[in-house]
């Protein structure tokens, strides 16, 4: 079941940005000013992982159905996710960063 808070803002634990919430359906689960994110999802939304540890971007891939994704992996265990790259939202993931992951 998804946690109708998986949509909530935070204050992000790497760069300490204050991150708002999306406006376009989606949930916010990472940066868009450092683009890193926190490992807390089971499935997108739900915040059931106990890890919790923070999920460095180290790459981007494009998918058709999807979009741009950034790829994170996490400094705590190691799980490598994706996650959609926000854009049409109130605060829009950076451009500059997104364009940083294509040459990892």
């Amino acid at each position: 079941m998804v946690n109708k808070k998986g949509n909530e803002g935070f204050i992000c634990e790497n760069c300490g940005e204050e991150v708002l919430t999306l406006t376009n359906g989606s949930f916010r689960n990472h940066c868009p000013k450092c683009l890193y994110s926190k490992h807390v999802d089971e499935t997108p939304g739900d915040r059931l992982n106990t890890c919790r540890g923070l999920m460095k971007p180290i790459g981007i891939r494009h998918k058709s159905n999807k979009g741009f994704q950034i790829i994170h992996k996490c400094l705590d265990c190691g799980e490598v996710k994706v996650n959609i790259v926000a854009e049409n939202t109130s605060q829009c993931d950076s451009m500059d960063e997104v364009l940083k992951l294509f040459n990892c």
